[in-house]
């Protein structure tokens, strides 16, 4: 009998995190899953860790690479790759989960079945486990109370919206998702991205279906300055990934208004512009924008602009103005 959910756990020098995070899978509540643990040849002794779950009935597979991919995406898409439930969880190895997890989502995607993906709040915790102020969700400022327990949203005026702006399903351990939307969204393309691949992927896999947010933080997600984030804006190369995002939900969107499209791009030149990077290096950052976007850096004082405007003209597209909300 096939497992309700593939749950994979794709790992790179987290060895710290992985006792934490393997057993908070291992102690959910629903239990009717497949666990598939990859290592992308971490050299902080995190193989050792994961072998010593291979007698875990869960344990479907350990997988260890003898090279690095240089790419988190990689290693997702070989888990997808392996899995064998409807359902699939991302568990980034760094996070931890609510033991409710599994069973609050498996049952919204089990009542959602036109939804490609799901995915829950999350609590910010620091590199030991401390639970941090900050509010990643904003759904007391957003709703007020009470808070339905989740909302459906339709995927492609989702991704029109809501991540054209920028990506809310901001962790990949806060989703479930179902595995035959993933195998003909095209979602494999994010594979040899490294830094924004889960930007798009999560674009991709919106236009299968729907997306149900679910107001209720079932997922701890961790910070701490190995992050693939914090590293893609030491270079700029995330932003260059950024603009290639853009691009593709340009081509998504071929009615969305021109100010809008011009107002996002000019957002991304003004992100380069405060990067901490030597002048030359901007520069040829501008010029692969310019290459993927094939508009120029006077977007940026489009937006400087439209930020003015949004003052005095209510039809000024803001992403606070265009996101759906329940």
């Amino acid at each position: 009998m096939s497992p309700k959910v593939s749950v994979v756990v794709p790992n790179y020098n987290h060895a710290p995190y992985l006792k934490t995070r393997i057993g908070s899978i291992l102690e959910q509540t629903f239990q009717n899953f497949e666990l598939i643990l990859l290592d992308d040849c971490s050299t902080d002794g995190s193989a050792d860790i994961l072998r010593s779950y291979a007698d875990n009935p869960h344990v479907a597979c350990t997988d260890i690479n003898t090279r690095n991919t240089g790419s988190p995406f990689a290693q997702w898409l070989k888990g997808i790759g392996r899995a064998k439930g409807e359902y699939v969880w991302l568990a980034e190895s760094d996070d931890v989960a609510s033991p409710h997890f599994l069973s609050v989502m498996n049952a919204v995607m089990d009542a959602c079945p036109k939804a490609s993906v799901a995915f829950c709040g999350s609590v910010l915790i620091d590199r030991d486990g401390n639970t941090l102020p900050d509010d990643i969700d904003r759904w007391t400022t957003r709703y007020g109370t009470p808070i339905p327990p989740y909302h459906i949203f339709n995927g492609k005026r989702y991704v029109e919206r809501n991540l054209y702006w920028r990506n809310y399903i901001a962790n990949a351990s806060s989703t479930l998702f179902r595995r035959d939307c993933f195998l003909r969204s095209g979602a494999e393309v994010c594979g040899g991205m490294r830094y924004s691949g889960d930007w798009l992927f999560w674009v991709l896999m919106a236009a299968q279906g729907d997306v149900v947010e679910v107001y209720d933080k079932l997922n701890l997600f961790r910070q701490h300055g190995q992050k693939v984030t914090v590293k893609a804006d030491t270079t700029g190369e995330g932003r260059v990934e950024d603009a290639e995002i853009l691009a593709c939900m340009d081509r998504m969107l071929p009615r969305m208004g021109v100010w809008k499209r011009r107002v996002r791009h000019g957002i991304l030149y003004n992100k380069v512009r405060k990067l901490p990077v030597p002048g030359a290096d901007r520069q040829r950052l501008f010029r692969r924008l310019e290459e993927r976007l094939g508009t120029g850096r006077n977007d940026g004082r489009l937006a400087h602009l439209n930020h003015w405007l949004r003052l005095v003209w209510p039809w000024a597209p803001t992403m606070k103005r265009d996101r759906l909300l329940p």
